[in-house]
């Protein structure tokens, strides 16, 4: 395999001693240039420089650009780091769910037909996942095909355990989406049938941790959807306007969980011989959650019981690991990643984050598949999150992740490098504009810090990002301002930084390029010869 992988070396092209480091601003976008622009507004010296290089362009970051259904669609980490990382466009989750609930063909897998069979030894199909038209975990129309798929199956009994987003969408707008499940589960519960919300909570509080950042999170959601712990509310239209009238500045993604009970007995716990469906098509957010419904050994927490259900995600997570087990919907098929061709080319890398972002130039960025491409060229280092909210410390992890690049540029063992700083798009998420912009300018300050060593060094900086965020912290209508705690659909920036002295690089001139172009060029920075399928290059080397 690794020989197929091989490249021809770039004619007309010198080695030189530096590394090729990658320096993924994650979500800094190319934004209005206002008072609402959180990457304007900043002090940012460093990236003002940047952005007059001679090689800087700006790229399309969402939409079809990265593999989803339509140009409406914002971008997001997972499917940018995975255009990164393919240097090709792949159809992504969200376009792969809603061709397989259109056409039928996830409720003709094995998956569908065993959740069926659950229901009819008479249990209960429950549906856990993020409710919003967000498109970036989920959408909550896939999730009402799936309870008309239901319905159309003779299913007596299901039960939907909602997570708030307030992320990817408004931050203030559960009810917009609890209301609509609600009268559309009273709808199909005529006839005899009992369709009915059991349990949820806030995404950053309930069931929705990732890359093991706080598995408290994954325990909450636990404690609501099996084993009916929680506080009680006789609906979940109850339970959202509560704590909206009980803390007027509670955000959906913050909300606590709540358990829906009739004469103070929980509606929907999760017993032997049901069926669950988490209805995600993202992967990061729902591996946890999976493992704690399918590890016989499971110790990250206490679960106190676990019930013998048939589990299924809306698409498997993780594929070398096999999470989950059943799944309703294949995955991208995404090979011939960027890292795999470096490895069978004997280029040696470093790669770093932060656990919030960790994945994302590991996993995402190696087509969605776990653990080293070659343990003997690469090394994977995690910088360990901190556990509060990210507007409290808006600098996060940004300055140690500097100093271990740093200190691998002046090693000079690896050849290419890649780092993700969280900041922008994390801290952006909490809509706080005053977080936002020291955010901004901590990245700002690390970056400064990093090109210097660069430099010293002789090599080169590579500077994007894999969507926009920080650079729109809120929306204005009517004179009224809301917080924009959402992805942006903003191009991004693409710099190349070059200090290597032997070889001289240029604009090739790409039209609307996009992110799936940065591994052609990052092939050409390290004098290899792009593969023959992968998108062009955006440099050249300049013709003497």
């Amino acid at each position: 395999m690794m020989e197929a992988l091989k490249l021809e070396q770039l004619k007309g092209y010198t080695k030189f001693p530096g590394p090729v480091v990658m320096i993924i601003l994650d979500g800094v976008g190319i934004g209005t240039r206002d008072e609402r622009d959180g990457v304007y507004t900043a002090h940012t010296p460093v990236l003002d420089r940047l952005f007059q290089e001679k090689m800087m362009v700006s790229l399309k970051a969402h939409g079809k650009a990265v593999g989803l259904p339509s140009d409406g669609d914002m971008g997001n980490s997972e499917v940018g780091h995975n255009a990164l990382g393919a240097g090709r466009v792949f159809a992504q989750g969200a376009k792969l769910v809603n061709d397989a609930l259109e056409s039928g063909e996830a409720f003709r897998g094995n998956a569908w037909k065993s959740l069926l069979a659950r229901a009819e030894k008479g249990g209960t199909l429950h549906f856990i996942g993020l409710l919003s038209d967000g498109n970036v975990h989920s959408h909550i129309e896939q999730l009402y095909s799936l309870l008309d798929g239901c319905l159309a199956a003779g299913v007596d009994r299901v039960r939907v355990h909602p997570l708030l987003d307030g992320r990817d969408v408004g931050a203030k707008s559960a009810l917009s989406y609890i209301v609509p499940l609600e009268e559309k589960l009273t709808e199909l519960s005529a006839g005899g049938k009992d369709y009915r919300i059991a349990s949820g909570g806030g995404r950053m509080i309930t069931t929705m941790d990732r890359y093991e950042a706080n598995w408290e999170i994954v325990e909450y959601g636990w404690k609501a959807h099996v084993l009916g712990e929680g506080r009680h509310f006789s609906s979940a239209r109850e339970a959202v306007q509560t704590y909206y009238d009980e803390d007027p500045d509670i955000t959906d993604q913050y909300m606590q969980s709540f358990v829906v009970t009739e004469n103070d007995v929980p509606v929907g716990t999760i017993e032997d011989g049901d069926g669950v469906v988490f209805f995600n098509f993202r992967g990061d957010r729902g591996i946890e959650i999976s493992r704690a419904f399918e590890e016989a050994d499971f110790t990250a927490f206490d679960r106190k019981r676990s019930p013998d259900v048939f589990y299924a995600g809306m698409m498997q997570y993780d594929g070398d690991a096999k999470i989950p087990k059943n799944y309703l919907v294949e995955p991208p098929a995404i090979d011939k990643t960027i890292g795999a061709y470096l490895c069978a080319n004997g280029v040696s890398s470093y790669a770093i984050s932060e656990t919030q972002k960790f994945g994302h130039v590991t996993y995402f960025w190696n087509g969605n598949r776990s653990g080293y491409v070659d343990p003997s060229l690469e090394n994977y280092e995690e910088i360990l999150s901190d556990l509060v909210p990210f507007d409290q410390r808006p600098w996060m992890k940004a300055a140690e992740i500097t100093d271990k690049v740093i200190e691998q540029v002046q090693l000079g063992e690896k050849k290419f490098i890649r780092l993700n700083y969280a900041n922008c798009d994390m801290v952006g998420h909490t809509g706080v504009p005053e977080a936002i912009r020291i955010a901004v300018e901590a990245v700002d300050m690390c970056l400064g810090r990093l090109l210097k060593v660069i430099a010293k060094a002789g090599g080169i900086a590579v500077i994007t990002a894999d969507h926009g965020n920080a650079d729109c912290m809120w929306t204005e209508k009517n004179g009224e301002r809301a917080p924009m705690v959402a992805h942006t659909k903003n191009p991004v920036p693409f710099i190349v930084k070059d200090y290597n002295g032997n070889n001289e690089f240029e604009l090739a001139g790409v039209e609307g390029p996009g992110l799936a172009n940065i591994a052609a060029t990052l092939c050409t920075l390290l004098g290899l010869e792009k593969p023959e399928d992968y998108e062009s290059s955006i440099v050249k080397l300049t013709e003497l």
